[in-house]
């Protein structure tokens, strides 16, 4: 992971980032609020430790800004000597995604760093799974039962359409607009294409997915 440490106490922030150095991550350190917030909100990291009482602008600050202003996603756990519930309370409300309180264990810091990265990346992640057919928006990748199939673009945009809207009907009409506009070619393609994407996602499996509603449309989904 990149992770930046946040924290003006030199001895904490030196043995944080010797500590997740030494187990492999990459790491980046700031000893103030400002320059903090400048390498927060210029590079890509995975997470931040921010800890709340730092010169120039505190940790709250800071995680408002990003969450507010820059709108990062960045994995954020906070590090305080408070241990008010009022306190916790604020962490949590400018968008912390956990509160540590001081003194802590530097292996408990990266259990719960690794924890909150695990879980945002869960909920940004982009992608539909119907049954055992997973289509990954972000690289494309579409797989079922963990085999990895290859369609070509229209073929991926057919089972886009019909992987959002599972289990429902989606009609031909709809189907020909999201493919091909409101130019859709002569004859039967949506047919064709629905036969040749057939032929990928269910031929080499057991059970169907994708479903001819016949005079209306196609459906896919799990039936039993």
């Amino acid at each position: 992971m990149r992770i930046l440490v946040i924290e003006d106490h030199r001895d904490i922030h030196d043995n944080l980032v010797e500590f997740l150095q030494l187990r492999g991550h990459e790491v980046t350190g700031a000893l103030d609020g400002l320059t903090g917030l400048h390498l927060a909100a210029s590079n890509n990291f995975d997470a931040i430790i921010l800890d709340i009482m730092l010169p120039g602008i505190d940790g709250n600050q800071i995680c408002h800004s990003l969450r507010e202003h820059s709108r990062s996603q960045v994995a954020i756990v906070m590090l305080s000597a408070r241990d008010e519930l009022s306190d916790r309370l604020t962490g949590f409300k400018v968008g912390a995604d956990d509160y540590i309180v001081k003194p802590f264990a530097m292996s408990e810091v990266l259990a719960r760093v690794q924890s909150v990265v695990a879980r945002r990346q869960q909920r940004t992640s982009r992608k539909l799974v119907v049954a055992d057919l997973q289509f990954d928006l972000d690289t494309l990748e579409v797989t079922r039962a963990g085999t990895v199939l290859k369609l070509k673009p229209t073929s991926r945009k057919l089972l886009e359409v019909l992987m959002q809207k599972s289990p429902n009907l989606v009609r031909r009409s709809e189907l020909e607009e999201t493919i091909w506009g409101r130019d859709a070619p002569q004859g039967d393609n949506l047919r064709s294409n629905i036969h040749i994407l057939r032929s990928i996602i269910d031929k080499q499996f057991d059970s169907p997915l994708l479903h001819t509603v016949h005079g209306l449309g196609y459906q896919l989904c799990e039936k039993y």
